[in-house]
Formats: structure tokens, sequence, C-alpha cells
């Protein structure tokens, strides 16, 4: 319990940065603060380390830094992101018991996120017999993921830079409209496949379905957010009409082309 403790700190430290900025929460705070839980458990866990391990701590912190510095770097280049970020009216109006609340489950989050790799490390440093099959198994699915998630935020750059006003349809766009989420979602479902095999009990599987849930019910969330948002803006091109009535808004392959009325995923 108490390297539990050690980590959750850590994670609120980190998630604190949204102190500063409200977005940061789920931007910096996010992205940084997977690669600090990584960083702690390799610290912690040194001793007793195996390869797969260290790997899923390496692709954990590849995966934290390469977001939280894309995102860093993207909301200070764009003038949307900067008005979110800077306006001082825009930082009052959130109270500080939802500041608080939203740090708290940030932190938390986090947390239950990586715990599968840290439940690994975990057992493995108490002696407890586990199997690396499955760990290399989510190590590739977890590379496969920032991959993903990589070249999405790559092509809607380019695109966007080709023509900043147009929705981006084309690349991995044109399989989903949110390729990048759907990198998420393919990043911790490797965390979590790395679990099996990993020596876990019943209750470290609730805390991992919880954290995988959690992160699920975000990145729809976010799909949800995002639907709304560029119905807004490009709701009256008929090219954009077309592209969304085709092109499934985040799991390729699956019918699900719209979310905006799951009005639960608000958040």
């Amino acid at each position: 319990m108490t390297q539990l403790l050690i980590l959750f700190a850590v994670s609120l430290a980190v998630s604190a940065v949204g102190w500063k900025y409200f977005i940061y929460f789920f931007s910096l705070g996010y992205g940084y603060g997977v690669a600090a839980l990584a960083v702690t458990m390799l610290v912690m866990f040194g001793a007793s380390l195996s390869w797969p391990a260290a790997v899923l701590c390496a692709l954990l912190i590849v995966f934290g830094c390469r977001l939280g510095t894309y995102l860093f770097l993207r909301e200070r280049k764009a003038a949307a992101y900067r008005k979110i970020l800077y306006d001082p009216s825009l930082q009052k109006k959130k109270p500080v018991g939802v500041v608080v609340t939203v740090w708290l489950f940030c932190a938390i989050l986090y947390v239950l996120q990586v715990s599968p790799v840290f439940f690994r490390l975990q057992n493995m440093s108490k002696g407890v017999e586990v199997s690396n099959l499955w760990a290399w198994v989510g190590a590739a699915v977890i590379l496969c993921g920032i991959l993903l998630e990589a070249l999405s935020d790559a092509q809607k750059s380019a695109a966007k830079k080709r023509n900043a006003k147009r929705f981006v349809d084309t690349g991995l766009y044109r399989i989903v409209r949110c390729p990048n989420y759907l990198g998420e979602l393919v990043i911790w479902t490797g965390v979590l496949l790395s679990g099996i095999g990993a020596g876990m009990v019943v209750w470290q599987w609730i805390f991992a379905a919880v954290g995988y849930i959690g992160i699920v019910y975000v990145m729809f969330s976010g799909a949800r957010r995002l639907e709304l948002r560029q119905n807004e803006v490009y709701g009256s091109d008929p090219e954009y009409l077309a592209y969304i009535k085709k092109t499934p808004i985040l799991l390729p392959l699956i019918p699900l082309y719209s979310v905006v009325k799951y009005k639960w995923l608000q958040a």
C-alpha cells in the first residue's frame, strides 16, 4: 500500500500543473504524469526488474513524454488553445472545489491506468511467479498504439498546415474520425493485457479494470466533445456531412458514427 501511495503522490505532484491552467490536468499532467509514474516504478523496483517489465515502463515513458510535448507545443502555437489557456476570466470560472475534484480524479486515474505494470513489478519483487509472455504481448500492443497515435497527430498537423479551415479526412482519418484517440485505446489495452500472467489477485484486477474503463470513458467523452465542436464549425459543409456518415467516430469497422446523443459521456 505504501508503494501505491507513493505513486499517488507522484501523480498528484505532476498533475498539479493543472492549477496553473485547467486544461493541463488532461494534457501535460496526463502525458508527463504517466511518464513520471513509469520512472518511479523503475526506481522502486530496479533491483528485481525483468526485461519485459523494463520495456513496459520504457514504453510508458516514451508515450507520456511524446504526448505531453506534442500537446504543449500545439497549445502554444494554436490561437484557439492560447485563448483557452491564458484567458484569466476563464480560469476564474472554475470553483476551487471543482479544481480539487478534477485534480484528485486525474491523479487517481493515472495510477489506476498504469497499475497492471505496477502490480507485475510489485508481485515480482515479492517472489510471485510471473509469466513474461503477456508482458511482451502487451508491450507490442502498446508500441502499435504509440505509433498509431503519433502518426495520427502528424497527419492532422500536416493537413491543417495545408488547409487550416478544412476538416481532416486523409490518411488514418479515412478509417476513423479520431485515430489519435483510437491509439490511446490501443495503448491502454496493451497495458491491461500485460497484467495477464503477472500474478495479480482479484482486487488488483479490479484496480486495473477501473483504470481501463476510466480511460475508455475519457476517450469516448473526448470524441463527443470533438464531434460537437466539428459539427458547429463544419456542419454546413456537404463534404463533412458525407464524411461523418460513412466514417466511424472511434472504432474501425464498428458502425458507430455519432456519440452526440449520449449525454452521459459529458465530462
